[in-house]
């Protein structure tokens, strides 16, 4: 039987099997044709209601003014002008209530008005009401435009018995506003701060079910044994399941924004029936409709391989709802970056994941269609779900998928009367660590950078640090272990020293073909790394940017992450996600494949010392030399042309020669001590 035909059969019993399910069915269907569609009606028509009984009702106010009746004649203009926004307020006798302010707080009258004179002889209204009372605070708005009103009223009529031209003295200034936006323009900023969002939950709604119905549903249904030992390879399974949750997802949206059109439809129909001015060239809009399909297609991809990553690594139903409920809060959030303004699509958060997609709908709709970021948003997305892709490969070919002996859960969750002492963290403990940091770091890093400045990468630095730390305590983790705090002897620093020289020489010339391909994001990177970098003198921003985070990050991602890939993942695929997690969190395309190297590098270096300090170094090292740019470039630009300016062809051989020379030594010198460290546990687990 043809692979072809194999996933196409897989495929084929997957998706029944979702189908079965009625709660993904009324998911996928009943939601988005039916409920949007009677959520949007029925809020419009009770919004309606309420504003028409508010406009009619007539509401009971005490007018203790002092003003020859002003106010209350101006009520009354009110009550027979015909216009309902402006409410119907009926006087009441003040004798049949000795205490107003006691009759507010009891609602039987909802607005008390006195008048007095102040020491330059004008008139002050004062208008008791409470604004926590619908009737009150709808009632006091009114009085508030009735007051106004008469003091325009007074002021007219005092100039113009001194004889002057109340309209010429009261507007001396006439303003204009031209919008250059066309209609079009204005409702494209209103949908693309819209359809992003609904475009997520809908894909969260019809994606989620059934990723846990095919993985976490099989296990608790034991069918996945009998799935597991036919004549398949794990990649075909994989896969089948994968389509078939996309697909799921991608019609769950697709019906979502057919509705989504529908209603836009009715209202701008409705619209343009009660006023005639209204129109919209709908043709405008189709470049941003079929450009956002294939934005939401890949992010379709992107959502169901992730959300199939969390819920296999579960035993139940139940379970996996438990786990995919931060992650839904997490996208939730992040969504919402399309409601805050000033955030544009740049280089840096085309790399975020959720943020980018929102942000290029949001640009597509106002008709900003950049290619670079579209580009830039459609692969970083279609990176992250091969890794996602990868990932799930691993965990289908453990025998933890079946026999989970708990290397792969999430430890906080248990009991800590439950959790046994010592021992590394788990995979699961290990994502849900780096999910935590990414996010921390996104929203609460920001801030502070915003608010504090290059301060603000103290904040940063300490959530990086403290956040695994104190989950490892919780935990009951060996801290040794865990982040590998182990003593290693001198010649493994020099080792790292050469390694991470050659490394640097050979990531400056993936940095400069970075750098050709999106010659606009390495200016960006450029400048952010300025301005990030400079501090009061050399030894602050050797401080900020080289000492504190070559402590802080070697912990984080060489500590803590590694040790709990290492628990569940055999060595150069935990070398390899712990360096891309480390490229990512840097979000930088243009130094993405220069981070992942070093990520790498470093990565290798604790797993042959056995220590995470020589790789600390080398950190230090690499942070240490762009610190020293700042205030020392003339020697740099010497000893490291290649990062300045032009270099011939054999200056580029010459540099990548010596590179490969530095870097190759260092990893043979490490490998030695790799089998030294190995002869020494052998005979330690001999005694």
């Amino acid at each position: 039987m043809k692979s072809k035909d194999i996933i196409f059969a897989l495929l084929k019993k997957e998706l029944l099997d979702i189908f079965r399910d009625r709660k993904a069915v009324i998911m996928m269907l009943a939601v988005p044709l039916l409920l949007y569609p009677l959520i949007f009606i029925g809020v419009l028509s009770v919004m309606s209601s309420v504003q028409a009984k508010m406009g009619e009702k007539h509401y009971k106010a005490i007018i203790d003014a002092y003003d020859n009746g002003a106010l209350e004649k101006k009520l009354r203009e009110y009550m027979t002008d015909g216009d309902k926004d402006t409410g119907i307020v009926d006087k009441v006798a003040r004798a049949d209530y000795p205490d107003p302010i006691k009759a507010i707080k009891d609602e039987t009258i909802d607005v008390y008005v006195t008048t007095e004179k102040t020491e330059d002889g004008r008139l002050l209204y004062t208008v008791n009401y409470i604004s926590s009372v619908t009737d009150s605070e709808f009632a006091s708005r009114i009085i508030e435009r009735a007051i106004n009103d008469v003091k325009k009223d007074k002021t007219k009529k005092n100039l113009e018995t001194i004889g002057y031209n109340a309209d010429l003295m009261l507007n001396p200034i006439m303003s204009a506003m031209k919008d250059s936006a066309t209609r079009e323009q204005s409702t494209g900023r209103f949908l693309g701060m819209i359809l992003p969002i609904l475009f997520i939950i809908s894909l969260l709604m019809g994606t989620v079910y059934p990723a846990i119905d095919v993985t976490a549903g099989e296990k608790e249904r034991g069918t996945l044994e009998t799935l597991l030992t036919l004549p398949v390879k794990n990649e075909q399974i994989i896969f089948s399941k994968f389509i078939a949750v996309a697909t799921v997802g991608l019609i769950s949206a697709v019906l979502n924004f057919f509705s989504i059109a529908g209603i836009c439809i009715y209202v701008y129909r409705l619209t343009s029936k009660l006023d005639t001015n209204i129109s919209l060239n709908v043709i405008d809009f189709i470049p941003a409709v079929l450009l956002s399909a294939v934005v939401v297609l890949v992010f379709s991809l992107f959502l169901s391989s992730v959300i199939m990553c969390v819920t296999s690594l579960t035993r139940s139903f139940k379970e996996a709802n438990n786990f995919i409920a931060p992650l839904t809060v997490i996208i939730m959030l992040t969504g919402y970056i399309a409601f805050i303004p000033n955030i544009e699509l740049t280089g840096r958060i085309a790399l975020v994941p959720v943020a980018n997609v929102i942000l290029v709908i949001k640009n597509l709709f106002v008709f900003n269609y950049d290619a670079n970021m579209f580009g830039l948003v459609i692969v970083s997305n279609l990176i992250y779900t091969i890794f996602a892709l990868l990932l799930l490969g691993k965990i289908y070919s453990s025998e933890n998928l079946l026999f989970d002996d708990g290397k792969s859960g999430i430890q906080i969750f248990e009991r800590r009367s439950n959790i046994k002492k010592g021992g590394v963290p788990t995979s699961g403990d290990a994502w849900f660590i780096l999910a935590v940091v990414v996010v921390h770091v996104l929203y609460v890093g920001s801030i502070a950078q915003l608010k504090y400045g290059k301060r603000g990468v103290l904040v940063v630095q300490a959530i990086i640090l403290f956040v695994p730390i104190i989950f490892a305590i919780y935990t009951k983790r060996d801290l040794r272990k865990t982040f590998a705090l182990r003593r290693t002897g001198l010649v493994s620093y020099l080792a790292g020293i050469m390694c991470m020289s050659g490394a640097i020489l050979l990531g400056m010339i993936l940095t400069q073909i970075s750098s050709w391909l999106f010659p606009t994001e390495a200016n960006q990177v450029t400048n952010a790394l300025y301005s990030s970098l400079i501090g009061d003198n050399f030894w602050e921003t050797l401080f900020l940017t080289a000492i504190i985070p070559c402590i802080c990050e070697e912990l984080m991602f060489r500590g803590f992450v590694f040790s709990g890939f290492l628990s569940s993942y055999k060595i150069r695929y935990a070398i390899i996600m712990v360096a891309v997690s480390f490229g990512v969190y840097h979000m930088s395309i243009v130094r993405l494949a220069t981070t992942i190297f070093l990520g790498a590098v470093l990565t290798l270096t604790v797993q042959y010392t056995k220590s995470i300090y020589p790789a600390m170094l080398m950190h230090f090292f690499n942070n240490a030399l762009a610190a020293a740019n700042m205030y020392h470039k003339e020697v740099l630009e010497r000893i490291f042309p290649i990062a300045y300016g032009e270099i011939s062809p054999v200056g580029v051989f010459a540099f990548i020669l010596l590179g490969n020379l530095l870097f190759y030594s260092g990893i043979a010198i490490l490998s030695k001590v790799n089998e030294t460290n190995k002869r020494e546990e052998k005979r330690e687990k001999a005694r």
